[in-house]
C-alpha cells in the first residue's frame, strides 16, 4: 500500500472512530433528555382535551405561559428565572409540545379555555398570567376570555401583533440552517449544532451571540440551558410548527380589565418591541418596561426583569409570601 493510500486509510478510520464516539454521546444524551421530560408533569384529562402541566412550589398562583420551543420544563425555567420564590408555578406544554397533542382547533383561543379549564381543575381561582413570547396570545386570550381567572397579566418579550413593524426574524444562512432541523425535527442536528455552533442557534432564538459572549459565566450557562432545552427536537415539533405561521392579528387589548406589565427589549432579534408598545398603549393603565439589550431571552436582565415583576405585582397587591 501507497504512503498516500495508507495516510487516507487512517483518515478514514479515525473519521469513522469519531462519527461513532459522536452518535454514541448523541444517543446517550437524547436518552437523558427524553427520560428527563417524561417525568416532572402530569396530563390533565379536560372535557376540552388532554394539557400537560407541572405544578411547583407554594404561594401565590403563577400560570407560566412557554414560548416556542418550549414546554412545561421551559414554563418552570422561566418562572424560577424571572420571577424567583414565593408562587406557586403552574407551568403547560402547549398545543402540540411534548405531551399536549394538536386538537382540532388549536388556536390560541382555544388554548386560552383549556388554560382556564386546567386552572379550575387544579382548583385555582385565580392566577398571575405570564405568557413569553408566542406564549403571550394565550395570555391575552385568556385575560379576554376568562378574566375572573386572571389576577395580573405579564407578557415578556410578547410575539404579538403590530400593525407597524410585525414579529419576525432575519432569514441568515446560520437561521436557514435552524429552521432546516426545526422543520426536520432534527434531534441530531440541533445536538450537533449545540456542540459545534452554539452561535448559530443563540441567534436562532433571537439574541446576538457577541451578547452572550459577553456576559458573566451564570448568565451563558442560562442562555445555553435554552439552547439545550429545545431538546428533544422532535418531541415540540408539532408545537413549533403551530408557532412558526402564528395568525397574528388585532385583539381588543383594550377590554383587558387586570393590572398588565409588558417587558420586552430593543435588541430582540425577534422584533417584539414594537408589538409590546402597541400593546402597552391600549391595554389599559398597562405598564411597559423596554431594556437597550437583552436580546429575546433578556440576557443580563435576570435580575432587572424579576425586580420590575415583583414591584408590579406588590402594586397589584399581589406580594409574594417570602417578600
Amino acid at each position: 500500500m501507497s504512503r498516500i493510500g495508507g495516510f487516507l486509510l487512517v483518515m478514514l478510520i479515525a473519521m469513522a472512530t469519531a462519527a461513532g464516539v459522536a452518535f454514541v454521546l448523541y444517543r446517550n444524551e437524547l436518552g437523558r433528555l427524553r427520560d428527563a421530560v417524561s417525568r416532572g408533569s402530569l396530563v390533565a384529562k379536560l372535557d376540552i382535551g388532554p394539557v400537560e402541566y407541572a405544578d411547583s412550589g407554594a404561594g401565590i398562583p403563577l400560570l407560566s405561559i412557554h414560548g416556542s420551543g418550549g414546554g412545561f420544563d421551559q414554563g418552570l425555567a422561566l418562572a424560577s428565572s424571572l420571577m424567583g420564590d414565593g408562587f406557586r408555578i403552574i407551568a403547560p406544554s402547549r398545543y402540540g409540545y411534548l405531551r399536549t397533542p394538536v386538537p382540532q382547533d388549536p388556536s390560541p383561543a382555544a388554548q386560552a379555555d383549556a388554560l382556564a379549564a386546567l386552572l379550575t381543575k387544579l382548583d385555582v381561582p385565580k392566577a398571575v398570567v405570564v405568557g413569553v413570547s408566542a406564549g403571550a396570545q394565550s395570555a391575552v386570550e385568556l385575560s379576554l376570555r376568562h378574566p375572573d381567572k386572571v389576577a395580573a397579566l405579564i407578557l415578556v418579550v410578547p410575539a404579538l401583533y403590530s400593525p407597524t413593524s410585525p414579529v419576525s426574524i432575519d432569514v441568515d444562512p446560520g437561521n436557514r440552517f435552524a429552521f432546516w432541523a426545526v422543520n426536520a425535527g432534527g434531534d441530531f442536528a440541533w445536538w450537533a449544532a449545540e456542540n459545534i455552533a452554539p452561535s448559530v442557534l443563540i441567534r436562532f432564538l433571537g439574541v446576538r451571540p457577541a451578547l452572550v459572549a459577553a456576559a458573566p459565566q451564570a448568565e451563558r450557562d442560562r442562555v445555553m440551558s435554552f439552547v439545550r432545552g429545545v431538546e428533544p427536537l422532535s418531541l415540540r415539533f408539532s408545537g413549533i410548527n403551530l408557532d412558526s405561521a402564528p395568525e397574528l392579528h388585532e385583539q381588543p387589548l383594550a377590554e383587558i380589565a387586570v393590572p398588565a406589565l409588558i417587558v420586552s427589549a430593543r435588541d430582540d432579534l425577534f422584533n417584539t418591541l414594537p408589538a409590546a408598545e402597541f400593546a402597552a398603549a391600549r391595554i389599559p393603565r398597562a405598564k411597559l418596561v423596554v431594556y437597550d439589550t437583552g436580546g429575546h431571552l433578556l440576557v443580563g436582565r435576570t435580575q432587572e426583569v424579576r425586580m420590575a415583576i415583583r414591584t408590579f405585582l406588590a402594586g397589584a397587591g399581589l406580594v409574594p409570601s417570602n417578600h
